[in-house]
């Protein structure tokens, strides 16, 4: 690079294309910035000159969603994570978003990007991170895998922030069929449970006209393939469905993007699996220990759904 160029705000751009599939990922934060499916949009991307809106598309780790004030006890210590969701006083999603990853592999239909978590004052635990991204008659398969470097047990959690779009408009024109029995009570201010969660039975809207969710649901219902299912329709019957093991993911954060941005509001259903819940680290609620030298891994898939 002679830098006459000017640097895109998430780094490389890399480009994977397989069966109708195209994906677009990032450098920066290993993260999906576009996907498409004969030309049609699956994900609510974001412009390759724009700085990466409201984390769509990014990997979440090594927490998913919240931890309150940014303390938790973990191995006989205390520890503060930086806030960086300031007016609710948390520190969200993880430590990898905004970071660059090292591209280790390449084909036309799959690539591979590495990254290492370094002990800081917040988290002094060292993780290796590497990501998959693969396109084939399936649709967009992910595969996040973690492997403790360190000496010392860590306590881990992951998601990816996948923004779907079924079709046009916004999503108060589709349809969700989300597969949860269970909600998790938050604090609607901060949208944190309480230091005793309670989950509630939960019937999730199928017509998203006029909802609001930010939430946390459990309870997953898998498929005759032990998947849990999350579809996402169009009233033309086109849309896109989000599938993974539910027995590594078994949580899902559904939100329905309401913002101040009238680009950005409301334009794709951020549908979140995830190993825990909100504030685990805190709680301890289905949070991973990775003892030293332990790997975990956790894969989702984001394929098109046609007129029915």
């Amino acid at each position: 690079m002679d830098g006459s160029e000017p640097v895109a705000p998430t780094g490389e751009q890399l480009e994977i294309a397989a069966a109708g599939y195209v994906a677009v990922v990032t450098e920066v934060g290993a993260g999906l910035r576009t996907l498409t499916h004969a030309g049609r949009d699956l994900v609510a991307g974001f412009a390759a000159d724009r700085v990466r809106p409201v984390y769509r598309g990014a990997l979440l780790a090594p927490w998913p969603n919240r931890v309150a004030d940014g303390r938790y006890s973990f191995g006989g210590g205390e520890h503060q994570l930086a806030l960086n969701e300031v007016p609710r006083r948390n520190a969200i999603h993880g430590l990898v978003d905004a970071v660059a990853w090292r591209l280790v592999g390449r084909d036309p239909d799959a690539l591979v990007l590495a990254h290492r978590i370094w002990p800081n004052a917040g988290y002094p635990f060292c993780l290796d991170l590497e990501v998959r991204y693969g396109v084939d008659g399936a649709g967009l398969t992910t595969e996040l895998t973690c492997r403790n470097a360190g000496s010392d047990p860590a306590p881990y959690g992951c998601a990816p922030h996948t923004y779907l779009v079924a079709g046009d408009g916004t999503v108060d024109e589709w349809h969700l069929d989300l597969p949860a029995t269970q909600r998790l009570e938050v604090d609607p201010e901060r949208l944190l449970p309480a230091d005793d969660p309670v989950l509630q039975p939960s019937a999730p809207p199928t017509s998203l006209r006029g909802v609001a969710l930010d939430d946390a649901f459990t309870g997953l219902v898998p498929d005759d393939d032990g998947r849990a299912v999350v579809r996402l329709t169009a009233d033309d019957g086109r849309g896109v469905e989000m599938s993974w093991d539910s027995t590594v993911l078994p949580w899902v954060q559904v939100h329905t993007a309401d913002r101040p941005e009238p680009d950005l509001n409301r334009a794709g259903l951020a549908v979140e699996p995830m190993t825990c819940p909100p504030d685990a680290f805190r709680s301890g609620t289905d949070l991973v220990v990775l003892a030293p030298g332990e790997a975990h891994r956790a894969t989702w898939t984001v394929a098109a759904l046609a007129r029915g």
